[in-house]
């Protein structure tokens, strides 16, 4: 076996240094712009088989909310699944299967006879689809880019409002045309593309040394020492099992003359050995000691309570609509409008984010209490130019909440650790995902209003707000920690 010192210098040769924020690292953002448009896109653009699948089934509204909350949840479960598989193969095969996935599932409902049916094909199995594309797509961004990444994810997450702005009305003329199963048919064809995206996802090659991981002073001065230890994390695992590996040899060579105690030893040193291989194992594909981060956990609870009210509106805004007596493609239009916006939130308020003008935290606190004022506002619109001021003004500041809400991430448990990371956050959120629509749906079966689902949405987005005021006030501290231990090393 080579010390490892040649095999460390063997690798540092075989791969080049990751080229980050330009060059190919563009055409990771077109694949992660189609796929966010494929994937969140279309669920926001699902609203218009909404009516049509409750009609024909002749069920309530928390029955057919049921195919989207499914949908959801599983894309939030699915995603430490996609993250290990992501680790285990690789990105782009991750992505295609995906993708395959997809397409066969709408495919199939189109078929499905009942409800049930439909809860499988276009509910679970696209939803596991999309999180062997979206997660690993997403994971892969944030590892091209580190300066741009707020900007960059923002123009990533447009591709969810412009593909909403075109399915939208899209959908509502192949219903019309071929019934709501003829346009699931079309959709499982469209859907193909994601295969497309993942060829595009070209591994990044970078520098495991443990220079690549080593920061100056002066930055490791402005991170909270909880980052710093994550930051070092990698490194620290890929030498584990070289240090156990040495320490034994040298145990056994200093014992060699006591052939009893050698062999003990020994036996010993291999068994400690496997323990660690399987730990490392495992914590290569599935980080687990994220869950002992404490940042981590108050942002992953942010998550639940905003997916509660994430995506409720955009399923129910069509129907609200149609009950207040606006006609079908006005209805779908104001879909399309709020994709307008809302692809002008998430490039204007991601270009603001890469500015540093304020902290993360506090511009994603400030608009995701602006969101939820929005649709507590939103019952008291009845006429169709009141609904237009509503979809422009929830498109807006959807944007810009979506726009920077995973950008923080990286920054609460540090980009070597965004995989793993992703894939538990997504898990963590999946009850609120899954709960969200059919809560809402509750509440309007016994209100008879479809206002009050959007009330339902407003509140749990204020409550998430107060996660993250209890984030800010722990970077606060951290950095107030950090402060008083240089005075004192000085």
């Amino acid at each position: 076996m080579d010390p490892p010192e040649k095999a460390q210098k063997r690798r540092n040769t075989a791969e080049p240094p990751a080229a980050q924020d330009g060059g190919y690292a563009w055409f990771i953002l077109v694949s992660c712009f189609f796929v966010f448009g494929l994937t969140f896109g279309v669920i926001k653009s699902f609203g218009v088989f909404y009516v049509e699948i409750q009609q024909y089934f002749e069920t309530t509204a928390a029955g057919t909310s049921w195919i989207t909350s499914i949908t959801v949840a599983t894309i939030h479960i699915a995603a430490p699944i996609a993250s290990a598989l992501s680790a285990r193969f690789s990105y782009r095969s991750v992505v295609i299967m995906g993708g395959l996935i997809c397409s066969a599932a709408v495919v199939f409902g189109a078929f499905a006879r009942n409800l049930t049916e439909l809860y499988i094909t276009v509910g679970f199995l696209n939803g596991f689809g999309y999180a062997l594309t979206w997660t690993p797509a997403v994971t892969m961004l944030g590892m091209y880019f580190e300066k741009k990444r707020p900007v960059v994810n923002a123009l990533a997450s447009a591709g969810e409002c412009i593909l909403t702005f075109s399915l939208t009305p899209l959908f509502q003329l192949l219903i019309d045309s071929f019934s709501w199963r003829g346009a699931l048919l079309i959709l499982g064809g469209l859907q193909l593309n994601l295969c497309v995206c993942g060829m595009l996802l070209r591994p990044l090659r970078t520098l495991r040394d443990g220079t690549h991981i080593n920061m100056g002073k002066e930055e490791q001065e402005n991170l909270p020492i909880e980052d710093l230890d994550e930051t070092k994390l990698s490194f620290q695992i890929e030498s584990e099992m070289n240090i156990l590996e040495l320490s034994a040899q040298e145990t056994v060579k200093d014992c060699v003359e006591d052939p009893d105690e050698t062999s003990s030893l020994t036996k010993t040193s291999t068994s400690s050995q496997k323990r660690t291989k399987l730990r490392t194992t495992i914590q290569y594909y599935v980080d687990y000691t994220l869950i002992t981060n404490g940042r981590f956990m108050v942002y992953s609870m942010f998550g639940v309570f905003a997916a509660l009210g994430f995506f409720a509106p955009s399923l129910f805004l069509v129907p609200y609509a149609r009950s207040k007596g606006i006609k079908e493609y006005q209805a779908a239009a104001l879909m399309s409008i709020s994709a307008v916006l809302d692809l002008f939130g998430r490039v204007f308020f991601g270009w603001v984010a890469n500015l540093r003008l304020v902290e993360t935290v506090q511009q994603l606190t400030a608009t995701v209490i602006l969101l939820g004022t929005v649709l507590l506002l939103c019952p008291l619109a009845s006429t169709f130019s009141e609904l237009v001021a509503f979809s422009a003004a929830h498109g807006l500041v959807y944007g810009a909440t979506v726009a920077i809400h995973i950008t923080v991430l990286p920054e609460v448990v540090g980009v070597e650790r965004l995989g793993s990371a992703l894939g538990f956050f997504m898990l963590i959120r999946s009850s609120g995902g899954l709960l969200g629509p059919p809560i809402a749906g509750f509440f309007i079966d016994k209100m008879e209003n479809y206002g009050t689902g959007f009330i339902m949405s407003g509140v749990a987005l204020i409550v998430s707000a107060l996660f993250l005021l209890i984030l800010h006030q722990m970077n606060r501290r951290g950095q107030g920690t950090i402060t008083a231990t240089n005075t004192a090393h000085k």
